[in-house]
């Protein structure tokens, strides 16, 4: 399942408070809807916050800010995300050319969904929130932990290898039970299956290694191994349009395709996973730890852990088998039409626009919510609710500022967007509009859902999730079922209805449950902010849609319906000028979250220019 942060892990601060107890990520719409196919790219992950080295307060710090050797850690760790994203966005384009408007093109992607799935679901919320902090404190032994990370990686590996086998002896009824495919559809899932769910195995391993990376505060290997996964996975699309031609020059079926074009489609996205964690293993050899294999884990401690991190563990299960559902409702529409997929959309068109509305959070969001999670986590640990609740109030006004403007233009240009990933069939590129116009709608909401739950992991407190993901899974279930009895052609359409009513709920949920916690936290002038960001997004908004009429938006052959490149050209106009436009009218409304925002960057490009 392919590339590019479903959901990422970020990497580990060089410091943070002693106090504090690790936490991961485990909303649910965080932990496999914020990308289904995409964060495969960046390494399974059951979190968007960072794992935490809660006993090194301050240790490496530069006064007043992070040590030098943080700084460059953090620069690239930029860059090799950012490489990961762009690399990941140009895949999902050339998968699209490759394969969209086929029925093969659903089947794939439900079938490279699984993977991530089931190793998130299984075994990353006991790597994350048991496993993981325990590297983390056995690093800084004397030994550097060698001797608890050999029986972590021994136990770790012979566990992954175990699951993996066991998911492939059971592809068959595996791949019945999730899917609605039937027949040759079925047929070609099970094939596809074989070749993808050892991803498994090596997930898993990326995310050991690349935690006993972070634990030692090595993160570069762990940051860019993702780009050598979106090379192999392009280079592997590039080949098979190559030979076996794209979806409009040649129309691919179910009877008309071979193993052959399995193996270059599916065995190059599993070359990618393995390569993605074979990069690391020479990173790890070079800590000089001796690592060798060691059964046994008696005395390490996980004990303890594990009891810590129930209701963790149980909140990324009990949202991940929320998303079997999801996966078996999104695979009914390819059935309907033997002949052609592209009457109606399918998994894969929800999966593209998905990547598309997530972007913003993933991007701007995470990072914001990252540096907030370390001042209320510090806040918490003096009992201070106030700087808690200041931390908070500033985090949502600060995301809002993208978040708001960000589901506007998502609304606005879902058409060139969704043409970017049509593979050159405008229809398609109008069922991935749509999709993504009603995902916009949630986006503002799904950040500030994340970003209310972090309080609770600052404080501790993970039963509260728990039961707010509980909630969410009820009304989830209940909109995704009701989804699936829509007409075959308005399903994909109704669960993008429900990811946007769940997002929505989620942030009220939360609201309500956090206000009980902490009190008043100044929700209401976090209202008042997010409204002046509307009116001026909205504003954006009505002038990026005259000016998108203009390049024929309107019209079924006009100018933006006609190519990618078209698209592209349209983005890069009508986007730019609505960003432009918005800025200029938060400047004008006087809104200080802007130079919060833009001084930060304004002052780093200044002083790169010459003379400075």
């Amino acid at each position: 399942m392919s590339n590019e942060e479903r959901v990422q892990i970020p990497p580990k601060p060089t410091w943070a408070p002693r106090s504090a107890r690790p936490t991961v990520d485990t909303s649910m719409f965080a932990v496999v809807q914020a990308n289904p196919q995409s964060a495969m790219m960046v390494g399974p992950a059951t979190g968007a916050l960072p794992i935490i080295d809660m006993d090194n307060e301050g240790e490496g710090e530069a006064p007043g800010g992070a040590a030098p050797s943080a700084v460059r850690s953090s620069a690239s760790l930029a860059l090799g995300t950012m490489a990961s994203r762009i690399l990941g966005f140009l895949k999902g384009i050339v998968l699209s050319i490759a394969i969209i408007g086929s029925p093969v093109a659903d089947i794939f992607e439900a079938a490279n969904y699984l993977p991530n799935l089931i190793f998130i679901m299984i075994a990353g919320g006991v790597f994350n929130a048991v496993l993981i902090p325990q590297i983390a404190k056995a690093s800084r032994e004397a030994d550097g932990g060698t001797e608890f990370i050999s029986r972590l990686l021994t136990v770790g590996i012979t566990g992954l290898l175990g699951l993996t086998a066991l998911v492939l002896v059971l592809v068959v009824p595996l791949m019945g039970l999730t899917m609605s495919f039937t027949g040759k559809n079925m047929q070609l899932a099970i094939i596809f299956g074989l070749f993808l769910l050892p991803q498994i195995f090596f997930y898993g391993l990326y995310s050991l290694l690349g935690q006993v990376l972070n634990a030692h505060d090595s993160f570069k290997a762990y940051a860019w191994a993702p780009v050598l996964n979106n090379v192999v996975a392009i280079a592997g699309l590039l080949v098979f349009i190559l030979v076996a031609g794209s979806e409009a020059n040649s129309h691919h079926t179910v009877d008309n395709w071979t193993l052959g074009e399995t193996a270059m489609l599916a065995g190059t996205a599993t070359l990618g996973i393995v390569i993605q964690a074979a990069a690391l293993i020479i990173p790890v050899h070079r800590l000089g730890l001796n690592l060798r294999p060691r059964f046994g884990l008696k005395g390490t401690g996980l004990g303890s852990t594990a009891k810590i991190a129930t209701w963790t563990m149980g909140t990324m299960i009990i949202g991940n088998l929320f998303f079997l559902v999801i996966l078996r409702v999104a695979t009914i529409p390819t059935d309907s039409d033997p002949q052609s997929a592209t009457s109606n959309p399918g998994i894969l068109v929800l999966n593209r626009a998905t990547e598309l509305y997530i972007m913003p959070h993933s991007i701007i969001a995470l990072s914001i919510a990252t540096v907030m999670f370390t001042a209320m986590a510090h806040a918490a640990a003096r009992n201070d609710s106030s700087g808690v609740r200041d931390s908070l109030a500033a985090a949502l006004r600060t995301t809002g500022i993208a978040t708001v403007f960000a589901g506007i233009a998502l609304l606005v240009l879902s058409g060139p967007f969704g043409m970017l990933f049509s593979g050159n069939q405008p229809d398609v590129g109008r069922q991935v509009a749509i999709t993504l116009a009603i995902l916009a709608i949630g986006a503002p909401f799904y950040s500030i859902n994340f970003i209310l739950n972090r309080v609770f992991y600052a404080q501790e407190n993970a039963k509260t999730p728990f039961i707010i993901q509980c909630i969410m899974v009820a009304i989830g279930l209940c909109t995704a079922l009701y989804a699936g009895s829509l007409p075959h052609e308005w399903i994909i359409y109704g669960l993008a209805l429900s990811y946007t009513i769940s997002n929505v709920a989620a942030a009220v949920i939360s609201h309500f449950f956090l206000r009980a916690k902490i009190g008043d936290y100044g929700q209401g002038l976090v209202m008042r902010a997010h409204m002046r960001y509307l009116v001026a997004a909205l504003a954006a908004g009505v002038a990026g849609e005259l000016l998108l009429r203009l390049f024929g938006s309107s019209s079924s052959d006009g100018f933006m319906w006609q190519s990618i490149t078209a698209s592209a050209i349209v983005l890069a106009v009508v986007g730019t000028v609505m960003a432009v436009l918005y800025f200029v009218i938060l400047k004008q409304m006087r809104i200080p979250e802007v130079d919060a925002l833009m001084n930060p960057v304004l002052s780093k490009v200044k002083s790169r220019l010459p003379g400075r």
